[in-house]
């Protein structure tokens, strides 16, 4: 048993998360190395002068993070960044230690005998889980819905690097995906780094699109009944989902760059909540963009609270300044979450997590429960379009293209009031007198435009109306398209007496 006392650091959190946070920085250290028996909980109570309680709760929070193993009889074990002590068995639920080895020693894939998973389309939007958008376009209609990456020429690369993969790898075509090589990592490496900031390769977690990545991490880090947080404006597909799979989605107030610290630290104290969903660079619908002094004070909440922050930037690549990532500051607590879908192309489903060292293999396992595996084509794909520089080829032409929409929108709906950014496929506008949200959507969708309304973004119920609505601009196939649809936008904005209007 390792002779080992801590010293509590000082702060406002509660006791048992600044023990736990001290048993985390001497692993880091060394000061408590792989295989090392933690003292048992009674015993180091007594030394501290805390309840057993407090050193329990503690010492869950370091399992969970899967830093140590418990077992009953036993004891409480280092864990260190690779390997588990042997005989190590699951505790409260949490997986076998043997799921925290990095991935190249253990790649571990269920062999499934049905498709991953199935699109199941639907004319009508389900207002409980689908949100207030149409999935199945009617014929003909201009999508401003959606901020797929614009068509810039990505089949011919794309078909390029498949005829490739083709005829160099047949069988792992064939087969399904028992592998993760080195390459999907450094691809991920590559594509996810920013502002001076390049995550480890061990980090790094494959995936189906982000979307799936994301599902991932809330069911790797968080049990049902666990509360999430998400601003009250967000990508509520996750807030949605979060409630398809029995967690709970509580909505924090925000402004232009974020959540409000005061509001959040007021969840955290209530409701101890388990993760905070954010996209801190491009924030979806309002192209807010968080402060670093911002950033630094939800960092400081979720160590006080333990709260898991998950950071989507899909958005994010198609902006090369910002501040640095939530990963680079916390990253014991940070999954980072990347994707081709809009600065690529959002058909290869092709995402990528950086996730904290000891989540990794949990959040490998995760995601091929939850989908059925990568799919080695797309993986593939995706990893050697990064590496050959075609990605990056392809970012810059959709850069050009979104500055070019962009000079668009601003001309034909000069006079309105929007948020916009040239390297941005979407808008944030704002509704003259007397429309509504929703009565305009109906309006524009009768005109055969497709647009998101407000509550598409709403984490849940709320009493703040915001009169918005936001429009894609990079989904259209052509500019004309887009010239189109944004033409008969700026004519119902003019026509204020039409929002009084029934469009049944």
């Amino acid at each position: 048993m390792t002779n080992w006392l801590p010293e509590l650091p000082q702060g406002k959190g509660p006791l048992y998360v600044r023990l736990a946070q001290r048993i985390a920085d001497d692993i880091v250290s060394g000061a408590l190395p792989a295989g090392a028996k933690l003292p048992p909980q009674r015993d180091l109570a007594y030394d501290l002068g805390v309840t057993v309680g407090t050193v329990g709760r503690a010492y869950g929070i370091v399992r969970e993070r899967g830093l140590v193993s418990g077992e009953v009889g036993r004891g409480t074990y280092v864990l260190g960044s690779s390997a588990a002590p042997a005989g190590a068995v699951p505790v409260n639920g949490i997986a076998s230690p043997a799921l925290f080895r990095p991935l190249e020693e253990k790649p571990v894939v269920t062999p499934v005998s049905t498709p991953a998973w199935t699109h199941l389309a639907m004319a009508n939007p389900d207002p409980g889980f689908g949100g207030t958008r149409t999935s199945v376009a009617p014929t003909g209609a201009l999508r401003l819905d959606s901020t797929s990456a614009p068509e810039v020429g990505q089949a011919q690369a794309i078909e390029r690097v498949i005829s490739g993969i083709a005829r160099e790898m047949p069988h792992e075509i064939a087969s399904y995906t028992r592998l993760v090589p080195d390459s999907w990592r450094l691809a991920g490496q590559q594509w996810l780094a920013r502002c001076g900031w390049t995550p480890a390769s061990e980090t790094i977690v494959p995936t189906t699109g982000a979307r799936g990545g994301l599902m991932a991490i809330i069911s790797a880090t968080t049990m049902p009944g666990d509360r999430v947080v998400f601003e009250e404006l967000t990508y509520s597909s996750i807030a949605r989902g979060v409630t398809l799979t029995g967690r709970q989605p509580v909505a924090v107030a925000r402004d232009d760059e974020g959540p409000i610290p005061e509001d959040l630290a007021r969840l955290c104290a209530q409701q101890h909540p388990r993760a905070i969903f954010l996209m801190p660079t491009v924030h979806n619908p309002t192209l807010g963009q968080m402060g670093a002094a911002r950033q630094a004070e939800i960092i400081a909440i979720a160590r006080e609270h333990n709260l898991w922050i998950i950071e989507d930037e899909v958005y994010g690549s198609l902006h090369a300044d910002g501040i640095s990532p939530f990963a680079a500051l916390a990253p014991e607590r940070t999954f980072h979450v990347g994707s081709l879908s809009k600065s690529v192309s959002a058909g290869i489903r092709g995402g990528w997590i950086a996730s904290p060292p000891s989540h990794a293999q949990r959040l490998f396992t995760a995601h091929n429960m939850l989908t059925g595996g990568l799919c080695f084509l797309m993986a593939e794909l995706a990893a050697r379009l990064v590496l050959s520089g075609a990605a990056d080829d392809l970012r810059q032409r959709i850069l050009q293209e979104l500055a070019a929409r962009h000079e668009i929108t601003q001309g034909l709906l000069a006079g309105q009031t929007f948020n916009a950014s040239p390297q941005t496929p979407f808008i944030w506008l704002k509704l003259p007198e007397p429309w509504m949200s929703g009565t305009f959507k109906t309006a524009a969708a009768a005109q055969g435009v497709l647009v998101d309304d407000e509550d598409e973004f709403k984490t849940g119920r709320s009493a703040r109306v915001y009169h918005r609505v936001r429009l894609g601009t990079s989904n259209t196939h052509t500019r004309e398209e887009l010239i189109k649809g944004l033409g008969i936008i700026r004519d119902l904005l003019r026509n204020a007496s039409t929002g009084y209007d029934s469009f049944e």
